[in-house]
């Protein structure tokens, strides 16, 4: 090309009419060679467009129809009960705070912190000499009531023989009077007595009747007494074991209602309470006869069985939950009221339940979702909700019925019907594996 454009310029001019100079025609080999260029550069663009549009039609194609590879697992169907876990603690079946009724002094002391007891044994002995002789005065007036009861009662024996004499009294003038052996005065007179008598006989009979309420008055009297000299005896009300002594012996103690300090505590742990807090999302299944098992932590080796004795019925508004109570047999003394404890319950479900991989979950515009392997391995999205999530895997409350298989960590670009080619997972590897 540059030889063409050397001749061009080597060749003669030529000077025209105007005194112009005229340069000669170009080569037809320059316009070839332009010709060309400019046509390779066209053909190569279109190519490059050509391949570029092949290249998208291609990758909308395998856009179209891909596959993607995806895990699969099944559900797991959940239909034995629920194992609940909670805190407790360990409550003596019964207690008792045990206070002086009678003012004196301790005399005796049988029983110290840690004693066991039986219903009935004396614990201590309180020596009250004040009650003593209150109690001895009223036995005397009783005794006097009842003399006073007997006077009475012969007052109204004398009463009735009076009335008796004079009705026969008047009964002999009357029959004279008539006769006109004695005067009309002397019958009236006689007659007369029989009433004064008839009046005597009454207020005896009152007499009596006072003298006997008197009588159930001071007897009242005598059997508070009584009663309370019997508190001199102070007893164990149940079997069980003193946990607190608040008394030594010579010390005064005064009957009071309960206000003061106790002279001993004591707890029946024959039978231990467990008591927990049932929270809502499982108080409807905790009832009464419900197995339950219970282990300290300090004792990691033993488990207690009992069974769901009693519950509050109504929920603590403050705290949604359940005040339960489980009654546990403690013979061998081994629990103690005031322990921290746990408690397990099996709770029967009302219906089974799907648990699946956390993994699985889809949560979008459209809400919450796991997609199912379905014929010909098309995927079905099914919409779930979660009744309770264990962190790695959630147990749902709807959506799957417990035997389908679901898709593990599913792409983005998963639809409803969309297919997909299933990869063994590692479990299936190995087995298959496995000779």
């Amino acid at each position: 090309m540059s030889e063409a454009f050397s001749k061009v310029e080597d060749a003669p001019r030529k000077t025209g009419a105007a005194g112009h100079e005229d340069y000669p025609m170009p080569s037809k080999k320059i316009f070839v060679v332009v010709l060309l260029l400019v046509g390779g550069a066209l053909a190569y663009g279109a190519y490059g467009h050509w391949r570029r549009s092949v290249e998208a039609a291609e990758t909308q194609e395998k856009t179209i129809n891909f596959v993607p590879k995806v895990r699969v697992q099944d559900v797991k169907l959940l239909d034995e009960p629920v194992r609940l876990k909670l805190p407790g603690q360990t409550v003596a079946f019964n207690t008792a705070s045990l206070y002086a009724r009678a003012t004196g002094y301790i005399a005796e002391r049988h029983v110290d912190i840690g004693s066991r007891v039986k219903k009935g044994d004396l614990l201590v002995r309180i020596a009250s000499p004040d009650l003593d002789r209150q109690l001895d005065q009223a036995e005397a007036q009783l005794k006097q009531v009842e003399a006073a009861l007997a006077q009475a009662q012969a007052q109204v024996d004398q009463a009735e023989a009076n009335v008796r004499l004079a009705n026969v009294t008047y009964s002999r003038a009357d029959a004279l009077t008539k006769r006109g052996y004695e005067t009309l005065q002397t019958r009236d007179n006689q007659q007369a007595n029989v009433s004064v008598q008839q009046a005597t006989l009454e207020t005896a009979h009152a007499g009596v009747k006072l003298a006997q309420a008197n009588v159930q008055a001071q007897k009242a009297t005598v059997d508070r007494l009584r009663t309370l000299t019997a508190f001199e005896q102070v007893v164990a009300p149940f079997d069980g074991v003193i946990t607190a002594r608040n008394v030594e012996v010579g010390d005064l103690v005064n009957a009071d209602n309960g206000n003061g300090t106790p002279m001993f505590s004591i707890n029946h742990d024959d039978v231990l309470r467990v008591a927990v807090n049932v929270p809502q999302s499982s108080a409807i299944g905790v009832t009464e006869g419900l197995t339950a098992e219970v282990q300290v932590p300090q004792m990691p080796q033993r488990v207690f069985t009992g069974k769901v004795a009693r519950s509050s019925v109504a929920l603590t508004a403050s705290s949604r939950t359940l005040s339960t109570e489980i009654d546990v047999i403690n013979k061998d003394g081994a629990l103690r009221p005031g322990l921290f404890v746990d408690v397990t319950f099996a709770v029967p479900r009302t219906h089974p339940n799907v648990v699946v991989p956390s993994e699985a979950l889809i949560f979008n515009q459209h809400g919450l979702h796991v997609a199912v392997l379905g014929p010909d391995n098309r995927i079905v999205l099914r919409p779930v909700t979660i009744y309770r999530d264990f962190g790695q895997t959630v147990e749902l409350n709807d959506g799957l019925e417990g035997h389908e298989k679901i898709v593990l960590s599913p792409p983005a670009i998963l639809a409803d019907g969309s297919k997909v080619d299933v990869v063994p997972n590692e479990n299936e590897k190995q087995a298959s594996a496995t000779p």
